[in-house]
């Protein structure tokens, strides 16, 4: 990290953004291709389509979460008479309207540097009506408990001052566009998500929310620079910049001590951020009456927006090893929503044993901004042990400022509705994080595998065999090669890797044949990967074909209502939803798309693979903790395939 900071003098975080190229529109002959390929075997479609789907289709959008149990049922595989049909109609779209749309669609992205950028915030994020605190946002645990800082209780306070030095040391980089630009090989890739870390905010509307961004570097103005504090559902602010520089940890463990002392001898706030754990419509309508009960309820509201990140101090002490992450995970998507911002893009939570994490709005940015933050962060309390060595000198600065909103008895209302219903929907969730240390990366690259490849495969046979079918999967796929690019979908569930599983369950398959089939899988998905991150993918463009009818006030194209298309993703089936995070020591969770589905989010190490898999209690189907442990038996059949092979 130190020798990319030095680098970085030479350039600057957002230098290229200028020159990057504009996202392209794929062709329409080979997405039809792809897509018809993948929906012979499984569902997985993108989250943003299917939103759309129902939206299009007049359904209610609170209907989301509810029509994927309908979907459970469904056969993952279409029968040759089926295909045959889907076949015809692709045709059709091909020729007909389906080439008018995408002429309109390579209009558009004449005009446009990224022709997606705008409908898949939308699409994706901001026209979505559930609540977005469980069940968008995506959380972490802070790893310094594996070194430095493992749980004690009464160090929640120094520690918390250490953590928020180095985070506030993190903006003053990006301020001063010294984070190094991220590259693949000599390529520079899009750093604009980094532009929505701080003082950023997701504001709720009646039918669609909107982002808020005041972040400047220096070079383009001036930029808030105070942090929001909330505890015990009371809600501080202060200024983290004195006299032209940042406070430091002592002056940090000021403030936050007396927070936490007169929260501790005081009675607890009214939790004006559980309103933050709503439905869209309750939260934005629930908004507007606190505003106009007291106008300075806004100016309050205004505070924490623009504030560089919320930092919110729990009362409760997970439990956490370096093999079980499962209960601060738990906690860190179930904690208090009285001491959550939900629509912040960066909520710094704090437990009281010394251990940290955050909670993220996904809407701004993609999880390897968080990634990147998280192990800057780590890298710091590793070098320093933990400890801050500077000057214990305390200026003489301003105290907290306590934020008190003007509330009535329908907003406590209001609070109480919307912690029921966060608590209510949290007492479901069930994550299974668990490490797996027989072996890690340096096995599968040795082997000359790709250990994501490696993970997805595994994955898939634990699917199915825990379940008796393929597993209808997504993988994230970055696009950040082009201007403004997120993300692509890789559907992992390919012909190739269900091949491998069928022969892996049948015992008159040779040793020679399973292994030949596994390398087949790995070529394919390795090769839908590098495919879907250089802009020729498929999900977003039919998105956009879609989308583009819509705004023509056409019909829903046949292709969007074939059985085939339900079955392969249409009405929200995603059964897994999967993301490499990365090969640091940071993990992270998403709740599943589906009700009958699985988050399955993983990071990969040296030697030992982190996997923290999330499932809903209530769908009988499911179990997180057995998938898991279904894949971390497939690591170790693959390995055996392996050592077979070259005997």
């Amino acid at each position: 990290m130190e020798n990319q900071l030095a680098k970085s003098i030479e350039e600057r975080t957002f230098q290229y953004q200028g020159s990057l190229p504009s996202l392209p529109v794929p062709s329409l002959k080979e997405s039809l291709k792809k897509y018809l390929e993948s929906g012979w075997w499984c569902s997985m479609q993108s989250p943003a389509l299917d939103i759309l789907l129902m939206s299009f289709m007049s359904y209610q959008r609170t209907w989301y979460l509810l029509a994927v149990c309908k979907l459970a049922n469904i056969k993952p595989f279409a029968n040759e008479e089926e295909y045959k049909k889907t076949e015809e109609i692709v045709q059709k779209f091909e020729n007909g309207v389906g080439e008018k749309l995408h002429q309109k669609l390579l209009e558009r992205a004449k005009g446009k540097r990224n022709w997606l950028e705008e409908w898949w915030l939308n699409v994706a994020y901001l026209d979505v009506r559930i609540p977005s605190q469980l069940y968008v946002n995506f959380v972490g645990p802070s790893p310094h408990f594996e070194h430095c800082w493992p749980a004690m209780e009464g160090t929640q306070l120094e520690r918390g001052s250490i953590i928020l030095w180095h985070n506030l040391n993190y903006w003053q980089l990006l301020r001063r566009e010294k984070l190094p630009v991220h590259k693949s090989g000599n390529t520079p890739l899009d750093m604009n998500q980094f532009r929505m870390l701080f003082s950023t905010c997701k504001i709720p509307g009646i039918a669609r929310d909107s982002i808020m961004n005041h972040f400047r570097t220096e070079s383009e103005g001036h930029c808030p620079t105070h942090i929001a504090v909330l505890c015990r559902g009371r809600a501080f602010v202060f200024d983290v910049v004195h006299e032209g520089c940042l406070i430091t940890p002592p002056e940090l463990l000021r403030q936050l001590t007396y927070i936490y002392k007169k929260c501790s001898s005081e009675p607890v706030g009214a939790g004006v951020a559980a309103l933050t754990s709503e439905e869209r419509t309750r939260w934005a309508k629930a908004r507007e009456y606190l505003i106009g009960l007291d106008p300075e309820n806004l100016t309050l509201l205004e505070k924490i927006q623009t504030s560089l990140f919320v930092y919110s101090m729990e009362d409760t002490s997970p439990h956490v090893t370096s093999e079980d992450y499962s209960e601060i995970f738990e906690m860190l998507l179930a904690g208090d929503p009285a001491v959550r911002w939900g629509d912040k893009s960066y909520n710094l939570i704090s437990f009281a044993n010394g251990l940290f994490g955050c909670c993220c709005d996904h809407a701004p940015f993609d999880a390897m901004v968080m990634v990147n933050i998280a192990h800057y962060v780590d890298e710091r309390v590793l070098e320093t042990e933990g400890r801050w060595k500077g000057s214990e000198k305390v200026r003489d600065i301003p105290l907290p400022e306590e934020l008190v909103f003007t509330v009535d008895e329908k907003v406590l209302n209001d609070i109480y509705q919307a912690k029921a219903q966060h608590l209510k929907g949290a007492s479901d969730l069930q994550i299974a994080a668990y490490t797996f240390t027989s072996f890690g990366k340096k096995v599968t690259k040795k082997e000359a595998l790709h250990p994501d490849t490696f993970i997805q495969l595994a994955l898939q046979l634990a699917y199915y065999r825990l379940h008796g079918r393929p597993g209808c999967c997504y993988e994230t796929a970055m696009t950040r090669y082009f201007y403004h690019g997120r993300t692509e979908t890789v559907r992992s569930c390919t012909v190739e890797a269900i091949s491998w599983c069928q022969s892996m369950q049948n015992p008159s398959t040779s040793l020679l044949e399973r292994h030949q089939k596994m390398l087949q899988a790995f070529e394919k998905h390795n090769k839908m990967m590098k495919e879907c991150s250089n802009g020729k993918g498929f999900d977003r463009h039919l998105l956009g074909l879609l989308l583009i009818a819509k705004e023509e006030g056409l019909p829903v194209p046949e292709l969007f209502e074939d059985p085939l298309f339900s079955r392969s993703g249409g009405g929200g089936n995603f059964i897994l939803s999967t993301s490499l995070v990365g090969y640091l020591r940071v993990q992270g969770v998403v709740v599943p798309m589906v009700h009958n589905g699985y988050g399955f989010f993983y990071h990969i190490r040296d030697d030992r693979f982190v996997v923290a898999c999330s499932a809903w209690r209530s769908c009988p189907e499911t179990d997180s903790k057995k998938l898991v442990q279904m894949t971390f038996h497939a690591f170790h059949d693959m390995l055996q395939l392996m050592n077979t092979a070259h005997l």
